[in-house]
């Protein structure tokens, strides 16, 4: 299972954070996999999860409390831009997945503002072009290439004074 290499990390992670308390932090769903098998990570808002790791032969399937506790926001950057300072990242979904030999990913963000959409959208933009990274914008949404060749999409979206929004990085 070409992505093994994960589950030592996965492990780790759900050690993080055992005594603190998680209500704060994101849904987080992580799937990948293989031919040969996967993982499947999940998270809920309390904290709690679960592992699944299956392949030819055998599998695991673990309930853990508590699962993760850590900052999300403050680690996620495309190229060195991070979210509208006050930003809150609310769910992460992890898609990767090997066929046939290509190796594909999808990660997807949800995420909340301080700021209206036109001022995260303008400060976001400003932050990229300071980077060098080249964006498009059409109205409150930014697409663009990252350094890595991964292309990305960061939506925002009107939630009474401030924005909601999601991003989505496709790898391929």
């Amino acid at each position: 299972m070409r992505f093994a290499f994960l589950i030592p990390p996965m492990l780790l992670v759900a050690a993080c954070g055992q005594q603190d308390k998680a209500s704060d932090s994101p849904e987080i769903s992580i799937n990948a996999g293989d031919k040969d098998g996967g993982v499947q990570i999940t998270t809920g808002k309390d904290g709690s999860g679960k592992i699944k790791i299956g392949g030819n032969g055998g599998g695991i399937d673990i309930n853990v409390p508590d699962f993760v506790d850590f900052d999300v926001t403050g680690d996620f950057d495309i190229d060195g831009v991070k979210l509208y300072p006050g930003s809150h990242v609310t769910t992460v979904n992890v898609d990767a997945q090997d066929k046939a030999g290509a190796d594909n990913a999808t990660v997807q963000l949800g995420f909340t503002s301080p700021a209206t959409p036109a001022k995260a959208a303008d400060w976001m933009a400003g932050e990229f072009a300071k980077k060098g990274v080249k964006i498009t914008r059409s109205g409150d949404a930014l697409a663009g290439t990252d350094k890595d060749g991964d292309a990305f999409t960061i939506n925002f979206a009107p939630d009474g004074a401030k924005s909601k929004g999601d991003v989505r990085i496709v790898s391929k």
